[in-house]
């Protein structure tokens, strides 16, 4: 069936329906730069609230499989690619990416001019969009009505609502669900025994565990919209060691007294090189944010974005805590920076 993407400033793209087909789908519009590892972008709760436009021109080529999801469901609002494969080839492929999408329930549009999307997200900024088989004018209206991730607390509705044990390692360790992923809690894993909280857990919850590290994970929405854990964070500094990524590195960064900020169209894709401060290594980097931070008092500047200047890693000074705003995990991407996790199994290490 004919779609239509329809973009807050009126800008229109061409397409046909795919997925589980909706009259109108809306959510704010950003597009990431992977070549491969679809699955898990679309089942990383960190894009709740968005619609996520897949600059590379075939998605879909190796099918999808239970082991490469990010979470129990897909967070994002809808998908936009310029061809969807219809017949998988990879022997680890249990399903199509097209049916998935069917059975998953989630709103999809194909055949459209990626390019040309990409280039006026890139000039304009990421904004609200909506697209599905409705009429152009119904869809310019929801269009206009969507609204940004701007101010939202996002992560109430990704967070655990019951703490959960996972991994088997030698130490004590409580991770944050900010919208944790799987790959994630299995790099943890091996180091901890992970005791995974909601994310409005406080912090004497957290000391009364007797953890050995405090672990901050990626997320969605505005980091400004979360005042609680902010403050869980802040009480927790200096008491425990604590390990933040990506929204967990906003969150530290704002209890150190930092500010954030919203990117224009932000950093969504597998190849972003980050400059290592201390001894000049670039590493080639996964990352999926859209808001950064600056003005952190009281931590060193450990990583720089080499693209754009983007404060990538911040290492607190008064107390053991470190953080960085790309995905050392990297599911998917390079693991150029999974060093990362072992630094902070030494740094546990440091303090018994």
């Amino acid at each position: 069936m004919r779609a239509l993407l329809v973009l807050a400033d009126g800008e229109v793209f061409e397409g046909e329906a795919a997925g589980a087909a909706l009259p109108a789908a809306t959510g704010e519009l950003v597009f990431n730069t992977a070549l491969s590892g679809y699955q898990e972008v679309l089942t990383d709760p960190s894009y709740a609230g968005q619609v996520v436009a897949f600059t590379y021109p075939h998605i879909g080529n190796y099918g999808v499989n239970p082991h490469d999801d990010e979470s129990t469901r897909v967070h994002c609002r809808g998908v936009v690619v310029r061809d969807l494969t219809s017949e998988p080839s990879s022997w680890r492929a249990t399903e199509g990416l097209a049916d998935w999408l069917v059975r998953r329930g989630v709103p999809a549009i194909t055949g459209v001019d990626t390019r040309r999307l990409t280039r006026h997200l890139r000039d304009k900024g990421a904004m609200p969009c909506a697209f599905g088989t409705a009429p152009e004018a119904q869809l310019c209206e929801a269009a206009a009505a969507a609204e940004p991730t701007d101010g939202h607390d996002l992560v109430s509705s990704v967070t655990t609502p019951e703490p959960y044990v996972r991994g088997g390692g030698p130490r004590r360790l409580v991770a944050y669900d900010f919208g944790v992923k799987e790959t994630m809690l299995r790099h943890l894993g091996r180091l901890a025994t992970v005791t995974v909280v909601p994310a409005s857990t406080p912090a004497d919850d957290v000391l009364a565990m007797r953890p050995h590290g405090v672990f901050l994970s990626n997320g969605p929405g505005d980091p400004a919209a979360l005042d609680g854990p902010v403050g869980a964070i802040a009480d927790l500094l200096g008491r425990v060691p604590i390990f933040g990524i990506c929204l967990g590195h906003q969150l530290l960064c704002t209890a150190l007294g930092g500010t954030t900020y919203k990117l224009p169209f932000g950093h969504h894709g597998t190849n972003h090189p980050v400059r290592r401060v201390a001894d000049g290594v670039v590493e080639i980097t996964s990352q999926n944010h859209n808001y950064a931070v600056t003005g952190v008092p009281g931590a060193d500047v450990t990583h720089l974005n080499l693209n754009d200047g983007v404060i990538e890693g911040v290492r607190c000074r008064t107390a053991a805590a470190f953080s960085v705003q790309y995905h050392p995990e990297a599911g998917p991407g390079p693991h150029d920076a999974a060093y990362l996790f072992d630094a902070f199994d030494a740094l546990m290490g440091r303090a018994g």
